[in-house]
């Protein structure tokens, strides 16, 4: 399976637009997380606990997209983008989206 930001790939033909697909996930952050990085930021530094959780984040999303994707018969997503929105505190949405399409 191709993933793409670009709209298009320069050495493929798209047949055939298949729709939006798309992938989320909502994390919490674990307060052991947050008192670690609470003293993390007065040192300054990555805080790495909340980039490994972000980084699943990713992941997981991308997962479901792609499985969004291969249940329609799709060859490659385009256009994909990322998107995080609070929704509550202490978490918050990844969605992950583009377009399946299936390619020459």
């Amino acid at each position: 399976m191709i993933i793409s930001t670009q709209d298009q790939l320069a050495d493929r033909e798209i047949l055939t637009t298949l729709g939006l697909v798309r992938g989320n996930t909502i994390r919490a952050r674990h307060v052991g997380q947050d008192i670690t990085a609470a003293l993390r930021s007065l040192i300054g530094g990555e805080v790495t606990e909340y980039t490994k959780l972000m980084a699943e984040s990713r992941e997981q999303a991308l997962d479901r997209m792609r499985a969004e994707a291969e249940s329609l018969g799709a060859d490659a997503i385009l256009a994909v983008r990322f998107v995080t929105a609070p929704v509550m505190q202490g978490a918050s949405e990844l969605l992950v989206y583009g377009t399946a399409v299936k390619l020459a």
